[in-house]
C-alpha cells in the first residue's frame, strides 16, 4: 500500500560537514581511497554495515556523532583534503584522448542493461555489468563526454545462498533508492521528469534516477511508480527475472525509453553504443524521431542511425543471445509500425539471420548488428567468435570479411587494487600512474619495486583475505543454522602463509568450475602436501534457471565438505563486488578454465593481475592474447576437440601437471628461505606488461579512435545543411536497391603469363555491368592475397581499381596489384555500393563477386 504522504528526513549537518553529503552523491568514493578512509573514519562498523554507502551511512548516523566530527580538527582537516582532490578532478577540463580534434557537439549515449558500479548499487549481476561500471570510470577519468543509460531495478539481481545440500536458493531484496547514491531527476518545476513507452497498447511510465560517475551521469529508469498499474510496475524490478515477455518490455523501456529520456533532458548524442543486444530497440526509437522531427524517409534515417551507432556483442554462446517471436514482436510493436513507415514482415527481417525465412525468430544481437556501422567482440578470439556467430547475417562475405571487430576489454585499474599496491604503486611508479593507467613507460618502473616490499604487500593481503573467508564462512554458516563446531571449524580453514587458488566466475557450465574435482586422489595430494601445500577458494552464481550449474555448486560445496579437503576448500555464497575485490587482491593464483572458445574475454583475471596475482588459465578471451612465458601459465594448447568430455580430461590432467611442476614449485622455491624470488620476477614482469594494455583506459582510447570518432564525425556530415547528404544517401539506397540485381562482374582480363617474380606488378582489367548505376555508386576492387592447400585464401588485400571506358550498359575499370609475397596468389574482383565513403561497403550487405 502507498502511503497518503511521504517526506525525507536528511541528518542536520553542522557546515563544516556539509560537503559530506556533496561527496556521498558521487561514485567518485567508490574507487579514491582518500574519500573511503574518510567514511570509514565516520564509522567503521555502520560503513561495513551500509554496504559502503555513505549516503545511507550519512542518513542513520547519530547525530551526536555527526556534531563530535564537527568538532575533530583531525577529521575537518583530512575531509578539507579529500574536498581539495574531488573539486580539482570535477574542474578538470578537456579529455587527453581528443585534443583538439573533438568533432562538433561530440556526445556519446551508452546503453547497458546493468552496470557494476560499487558495493551499495546491485544493479549488476556479472562480467556486462563490472565492464559497463569500469567504461563509465575510465570515462569520467578521461573527460570523455559520454551519458550512460540503463534501468533502476527494485530488487537488483539475486542474493544467493546455499541450501544445507548445497544447492542454490535465491532471494530478492529491495533497493532503497532514496538511500543510495542517486537522485530523482526533476525539470526545472521540480516535478518528476517522467517517459512513456507502449506495452501493447497500455503506456508504461517511467521515472529517471541520476548516478553521479565521476564526471559522467548515468541516468536509470524507474517503472516502480503509482501512476503504472502493477504488473507494469514489476518491469523495472529484477534483472534479467521473469519470462520472455518480461525481457521484451524491460528491453523496450531501456531501448525506446532511454532514447526518449535523452530527448526528455535535451541532450542531443553524436554517437550511440549498445553494450550487448538488451538496447538495440533504441535503434527504432531514433528512427521515428528522426522521421518526426525533420521530415526524413525510413531509409534516410536509418542510414543516419547506422552510421553512428556501435554495438559490442559480449557473448560466444548462441543462448545468451535474447530471441523473441512474431508473436511477442506483433503484438509489442504492431500500432509502432506506422510511425517507423514500414510494415512488420520488414521490421521482422531485419531482426532475423535470413531475412527470408518467415519462421525464425527475431533477434537483438541481429538487430544491433544490422543497424550499426561499428561492431566489434571484447577479445582478438571472440572477434573471430563473432564473425563465425553472425556470419549468415551477411552471407555473399567471405569470413575474414564479415564487419565484426574486436576491442579488447579492460578494467578501470583503481577500483580493483588493494591498498598495499597503491603505496607501491605511488612510491615507485610515480603519481602520474593514477590517470595513465595505459602506460607502458609508467609500468615499467614496477621492476624498481624491492622484492621485499612487494612480497610483503603480497602477504598482507593474503592474510586480509584468509581473515575475510573465516568471519564470512561463520556468518555464512550461521545464517545456514549450523551447529557450534561447524561455525567454530570456519574460524580455522585455510592458512595465510598457504599458495591460495581462487576460482570465482559465474557458474555457467562451460566455465567447467568442477574441472579441478576430476582425480580427488590427485587433488588430494597436491591440496595437502606437508611441505608444498595449496588452498582453493570457489565464489560465484549460477543463473536462476541454470540447474546444471546449480550442480556444479553442489559438487563443489560437497568437496569442500569431504574431510579431506575441508581446510584447504571452500566455497563463498553470494558473490559480489565486495568479495570479488577481496579475492583479486588477496589470491596468489587467479584459476579460469573454460572450454575454449567459449569464454569471451574474463576481465576478473586482469584485476588480479594488477594486483600482482598471476593467471592460470586456458588460452582462451583476454589471456588468448595476454599469455606468454613468465607471466603466467596457458592450460593445454589452442587445440581444440569435438569431444567436450576427452576434452575436459585433457585439461583437468594439464591443469594438475602444471600445479605440480611449475606453479606449486615456484612459489615454494625459496633458497635463501626468505622469498619466492623467481615468483615476484614473474608478478613483476605482470605489471609491466599486462597491466597497461587490459586496462578501460587503453580500452575507452580504442573505442575513441576506432569508432566514436569516425561516427560522430559521419552523423555530423549526414545532418549538415538540413540533412542534405543524408537525403542524397537516401535516394542513393533506393537506387541501389532498385538496380543491384543486375549488377555483375562479365569478364576480367589479366596476364597471359601465370608465372610472376617478387615486385612485379600484375595489370589487370574488367567489365562490370552496371545497369542504370554508375561508377560514382559502386566501388570495385581487386580482392587478392595468397591461397591455402585447399584453394582458399589464406590472407588478403583490396586494391581499388578505376573506371576507364564504357561499353553499353557496362565500364571497363582497370587497375594492378604488386606481387609482395611469394606463393600461389589468389585473385578476384569485388564490387559494392559506394556513396562518397560516407557508409561501411558492408551496410547495405550487398556485394557482386568475380566467377
Amino acid at each position: 500500500m502507498y502511503p497518503s504522504l511521504s517526506v525525507f528526513v536528511k541528518p542536520h549537518l553542522p557546515d563544516n560537514l556539509k560537503s559530506l553529503e556533496e561527496l556521498s552523491n558521487n561514485l567518485w568514493f567508490a574507487w579514491n581511497y582518500d574519500a573511503i578512509d574518510l567514511f570509514q573514519r565516520i564509522d567503521a562498523d555502520l560503513w561495513v554495515k551500509t554496504q559502503h554507502n555513505p549516503k545511507a551511512m550519512l542518513n542513520q548516523i547519530d547525530q551526536d556523532i555527526l556534531d563530535d566530527l564537527s568538532k575533530d580538527t583531525g577529521f575537518l582537516a583530512q575531509l578539507d583534503r579529500t574536498m581539495t582532490k574531488f573539486k580539482a578532478y570535477m574542474a578538470a577540463q578537456g579529455c587527453p584522448l581528443l585534443g583538439d580534434r573533438t568533432p562538433n557537439n561530440f556526445k556519446i549515449a551508452y546503453f547497458s542493461a546493468e552496470y557494476g558500479l560499487a558495493d551499495c548499487l546491485p544493479i549488476y549481476s556479472g562480467g556486462l555489468g563490472m565492464l559497463s561500471g569500469d567504461h563509465l570510470k575510465s570515462a569520467s577519468d578521461l573527460n570523455l563526454p559520454l551519458i550512460g543509460i540503463g534501468l533502476a531495478y527494485r530488487q537488483g539481481y539475486f542474493t544467493q545462498c546455499l541450501g544445507p545440500d548445497g544447492w542454490q536458493q535465491e532471494t530478492y531484496n529491495p533497493n532503497d533508492f532514496y538511500n543510495m547514491p542517486m537522485e530523482l531527476v526533476l525539470d526545472g518545476k521540480g516535478d518528476e521528469i517522467i517517459v512513456s513507452v507502449d506495452i501493447e497498447g497500455r503506456q508504461l511510465h517511467a521515472r529517471a534516477w541520476k548516478i553521479q560517475v565521476g564526471r559522467i551521469p548515468l541516468y536509470v529508469l524507474d517503472a516502480n511508480i503509482e501512476i503504472n498499474p502493477p504488473d507494469l510496475r514489476s518491469i523495472t524490478h529484477q534483472l534479467y527475472g521473469g519470462d520472455i515477455e518480461m525481457r521484451i518490455r524491460q528491453e523496450i523501456l531501456l531501448g525506446i525509453g532511454g532514447v526518449r529520456l535523452l530527448d526528455a533532458l535535451n541532450i542531443e548524442a553524436r554517437v550511440y553504443h549498445m553494450n550487448e543486444g538488451h538496447s538495440a530497440f533504441a535503434s527504432l526509437e531514433r528512427i521515428r524521431l528522426l522521421r518526426q522531427r525533420h521530415g526524413l524517409s525510413f531509409d534516410e534515417a536509418l542510414a543516419l542511425v547506422r552510421s553512428s551507432n556501435c554495438f559490442t556483442t559480449h557473448t560466444p554462446v548462441p543462448a545468451g543471445n535474447d530471441y523473441f517471436s512474431a508473436d511477442l514482436i506483433q503484438r509489442h510493436f504492431n500500432d509502432y509500425m506506422h510511425e517507423l513507415g514500414i510494415s512488420m514482415p520488414v521490421l521482422m527481417a531485419y531482426g532475423r539471420v535470413d531475412p527470408h525465412d518467415q519462421q525464425a525468430l527475431f533477434c537483438m544481437t541481429v538487430l544491433a548488428l544490422r543497424f550499426s556501422t561499428y561492431n566489434n567482440g571484447v577479445s582478438r578470439l571472440h572477434g573471430e567468435v563473432s564473425r563465425h556467430m553472425w556470419k549468415d547475417v551477411w552471407p555473399n562475405f567471405p569470413l575474414e570479411d564479415i564487419p565484426i571487430t574486436s576491442v579488447t576489454n579492460g578494467v578501470h585499474i583503481p577500483s580493483w587494487i588493494s591498498g598495499e599496491m597503491v603505496y607501491l604503486y605511488n612510491r615507485y611508479l610515480g603519481a602520474a600512474w593514477t590517470e595513465e593507467h595505459d602506460s607502458r613507460t609508467i609500468w615499467q618502473k614496477a621492476a624498481r619495486i624491492p622484492d621485499s616490499e612487494l612480497w610483503r604487500a603480497r602477504e598482507r593481503r593474503r592474510a586480509s583475505l584468509i581473515t575475510y573467508v573465516r568471519d564470512y564462512l561463520s556468518a555464512q554458516l550461521m545464517r545456514q543454522g549450523a551447529g557450534a563446531e561447524l561455525i567454530h571449524q570456519a574460524g580455522e580453514v585455510l592458512d595465510a602463509r598457504v599458495l591460495t587458488i581462487v576460482f570465482a566466475r559465474r557458474f555457467a557450465t562451460y566455465k567447467r568450475a568442477v574441472m579441478l574435482m576430476e582425480d580427488l586422489d590427485r587433488l588430494d595430494l597436491i591440496l595437502n602436501n606437508p611441505e608444498r601445500p595449496v588452498q582453493i577458494i570457489f565464489a560465484g552464481k549460477a543463473h536462476p534457471q541454470d540447474n546444471e550449474g546449480k550442480a556444479f555448486i553442489r559438487t563443489v560445496v560437497e568437496t569442500c565438505r569431504n574431510p579431506r579437503f575441508r581446510n584447504r576448500m571452500v566455497f563463498l555464497e553470494n558473490y559480489d563486488i565486495n568479495v570479488a575485490r577481496y579475492l583479486v587482491q588477496g589470491a596468489d593464483v587467479w584459476l579460469n578454465n573454460p572450454r575454449r572458445p567459449l569464454e569471451a574475454c574474463g576481465t576478473s583475471g586482469m584485476k588480479a593481475a594488477a594486483n600482482g596475482c598471476l593467471n592460470l588459465s586456458i588460452l582462451d578471451g583476454w589471456w588468448d592474447e595476454g599469455y606468454e612465458p613468465g607471466l603466467g601459465w596457458a592450460i593445454g594448447s589452442r587445440d581444440m576437440n569435438d569431444d567436450h568430455d576427452l576434452q575436459d580430461k585433457m585439461d583437468a590432467y594439464a591443469l594438475y601437471r602444471i600445479l605440480e611442476h611449475e606453479v606449486v614449485p615456484l612459489f615454494y622455491d625459496r633458497p635463501d628461505g626468505d622469498m619466492p624470488r623467481r615468483w615476484l620476477a614473474y608478478i613483476k614482469q605482470n605489471l609491466s606488461k599486462l597491466v597497461p594494455v587490459f586496462n578501460t583506459h587503453r580500452m575507452l582510447e580504442d573505442y575513441t579512435n576506432l569508432f566514436y570518432m569516425p561516427a560522430a564525425a559521419s552523423m555530423n556530415s549526414l545532418i549538415a545543411d538540413n540533412f542534405k547528404l543524408d537525403r542524397q544517401v537516401g535516394a542513393w539506397g533506393h537506387k541501389i536497391m532498385e538496380n543491384w540485381g543486375q549488377v555483375e562482374v562479365s569478364e576480367i582480363i589479366g596476364p597471359d603469363n601465370g608465372n610472376f617474380l617478387w615486385g612485379e606488378k600484375i595489370e589487370i582489367k574488367t567489365k562490370i555491368k552496371l545497369a542504370s548505376l554508375s561508377p560514382d555508386d559502386v566501388r570495385c576492387e581487386i580482392y587478392y592475397g595468397l591461397l591455402n592447400a585447399g584453394g582458399n585464401f589464406a590472407n588478403r588485400q583490396t586494391v581499388a581499381m578505376t573506371p576507364e571506358k564504357k561499353e553499353g550498359d557496362a565500364w571497363w575499370y582497370k587497375g594492378s596489384i604488386t606481387c609482395e609475397n611469394n606463393g600461389r596468389l589468389g585473385i578476384k574482383i569485388r564490387v559494392t555500393p559506394f556513396f562518397m565513403g560516407t557508409l561501411s561497403q558492408h551496410a547495405i550487405g550487398l556485394v557482386a563477386w568475380s566467377k
